[in-house]
């Protein structure tokens, strides 16, 4: 008697393009909440790098109460986030994402353009 042996792959999501920046539901239903709790429906988050911090740059994600003519502003699951033109180039191609675990929760920058982070979680290497 001849038993079929199943493979188990794991399918990974396409990779997002490098000038987009991808927002997970988690993230936007994390978004939405502070976004209601503001009480502003119109609000966005800004998102970018500044220079700064260990190791060179600084992750921005501030909310933004006016979107400038140059920002490109990136939407899913009803939030949007902004972006300005210095930013996306280290950050196009990025997934923004919200994690819960034992160490707490929060925002999580997957970048395929950072090339080391400090262990503070807030810096980043370019």
């Amino acid at each position: 008697m001849m038993s079929a042996a199943t493979s188990h792959t794991e399918v990974k999501a396409p990779p997002v393009n490098p000038r987009e920046i991808e927002i997970t539901e988690a993230a936007a239903q994390e978004i939405a909440k502070q976004r209601d709790k503001r009480g502003n429906p119109e609000a966005r988050i800004r998102v970018g790098v500044r220079g700064g911090g260990c190791t060179g740059f600084t992750y921005v994600f501030e909310w933004a109460d006016q979107v400038r003519p140059t920002d490109t502003e990136f939407s899913a699951f009803g939030v949007s986030i902004v972006v300005d033109p210095k930013s996306l180039v280290y950050l196009g191609g990025m997934t923004l994402d919200f994690v819960r675990g034992m160490m707490g929760h929060g925002f999580k920058f997957n970048n395929p353009n950072a090339k080391g982070s400090c262990g503070c979680g807030e810096s980043v290497n370019f």
